[in-house]
């Protein structure tokens, strides 16, 4: 119970119809039934013409619902149609239904000290009850009742991915740390997955503390929790993360989504992403005219005597596997096969890789039988497809030809020049 010393409000000689209002008004995601466990916000509010002395808000027991009060009580001024001020009070419950069923949540009450003509009175104003159905889910897969995955619904679900170092710089003793942060709107903290599982052969990893926080808006609250990972390599291989899918359910658009924590590798060298690369900066025309002639000296060198075998990793860059795993999880497959098509322009010798990898050949192959009417109508897995597709590969370069080597020099082969 608090105290409201408001002096400068007149008294009133008594209270008439209308003078306290008192209602609470529940917000429905997209307008609809809301599953279990899913957010609904009570906004709680009463304008009173009548000063207040003291005030106790009395809520009901709401059974089949947890709840939890968001942020603290407001009290403001405002002005009636007719003309004259009155007083607003505010606050914002969030109640989560345990299970499916049609509910009726009781009236609260605000049990008001009010002064009626200098004589101190308790009056009780009592809200509307509010009848709030739970709709049962019906999908064949989700939904709030499942263990796996987690049951994520929100209105917007944002990932963002931190390393330090990078991961592609660390070598075999040395560790980076991994700090994923998950925000979402229109839930609370406590609604967020447990720590996602980073499990891959080669690495080892030391979890952190998982920091929870909900964040009070005027539009409603924003969940965020952090975890934290100390990665360290135990091979000198490169080695790829897979992405981490978390689904979660679009209480707007009422559709289930996909959010991702993207796929990395530890090892490799320099960073792929575009946004760690730094602006180079401008290099003297002599300097490049002199390295020209140094890269033409060896590579003359390397044909006269045969040059050593050395290998390289590819792998496709960023934006494009992101292109693959946005088309996989629509299920788009030319979407699919256009991301593709992209990669091997960019990298011929990596297209050339993936047609010789048994584990990628026959899910590239299936994927041109389905687009071009030559399938049996089996389900592609175009989500194992683009893991596949993702990982990093080794090219190994050997010795070429001289004449292949010297081809490229004028554009015409020794046959052309010959006939």
């Amino acid at each position: 119970m608090s105290a409201l010393f408001l002096l400068a409000a007149p008294a009133r000689a008594e209270v008439a119809p209308g003078d306290l209002t008192f209602t609470v008004t529940p917000e429905r995601n997209g307008n609809a039934a809301p599953f279990s466990r899913e957010m609904v916000l009570l906004r709680i509010r009463g304008v009173y013409r009548q000063p207040i002395l003291l005030e106790e808000v009395v809520q009901p027991s709401l059974a089949n619902f947890s709840w939890t009060q968001l942020g603290r009580d407001t009290w403001t001024k405002t002005r009636l149609p007719d003309g004259p001020t009155a007083i607003a009070f505010e606050r914002v419950v969030a109640v989560f239904p345990h299970h499916a069923g049609d509910f009726t949540i009781e009236p609260f009450i605000h049990r008001l000290t009010i002064n009626d003509e200098g004589v101190r009175k308790v009056v009780d104003v009592r809200s509307a009850p509010i009848a709030l159905p739970v709709a049962q889910w019906t999908k064949p897969t989700g939904g709030p009742d499942v263990k796996e995955p987690w049951w994520l619904p929100a209105k917007d679900v944002t990932i963002t991915d931190s390393w330090s170092p990078d991961p592609e710089t660390i070598k075999l003793g040395e560790s980076a740390r991994r700090i994923v942060t998950i925000e979402a709107q229109g839930m609370i903290a406590e609604g967020l997955p447990p720590r996602p599982v980073m499990r891959t052969r080669g690495i080892l990893t030391f979890a952190g503390p998982v920091t929870r926080e909900t964040v009070i808006t005027p539009s409603g609250p924003i969940a965020r929790a952090t975890y934290q990972w100390d990665v360290r390599p135990g091979v000198p291989e490169i080695i790829p993360l897979d992405a981490i899918v978390i689904p979660w359910f679009d209480t707007v658009a009422r559709i289930m989504r996909e959010a991702e924590i993207p796929a990395r590798q530890i090892g490799g060298g320099l960073p792929d992403r575009e946004e760690d690369a730094r602006a180079a900066a401008p290099v003297s025309p002599v300097l490049i005219g002199a390295a020209g002639l140094l890269a033409f000296g060896a590579g003359l060198a390397l044909v006269g005597f045969g040059g050593r075998s050395s290998s390289r990793t590819l792998r496709l860059d960023r934006t494009a596997r992101r292109a693959l795993r946005k088309a996989a999880a629509a299920g788009d497959a030319a979407a699919f096969r256009a991301a593709i098509e992209t990669g091997r322009q960019a990298d011929p010798a990596l297209a050339q890789k993936w047609r010789a990898d048994p584990a990628i050949a026959p899910g590239l192959t299936a994927l041109d039988d389905a687009l071009y009417g030559r399938g049996d109508g089996a389900t592609l897995d175009l989500r194992g497809l683009a893991d596949r597709l993702a990982r990093p590969v080794r090219v190994d370069a050997g010795r070429a030809p001289a004449e292949a080597r010297l081809a490229a020099l004028d554009g015409r082969s020794t046959r052309d020049r010959a006939g």
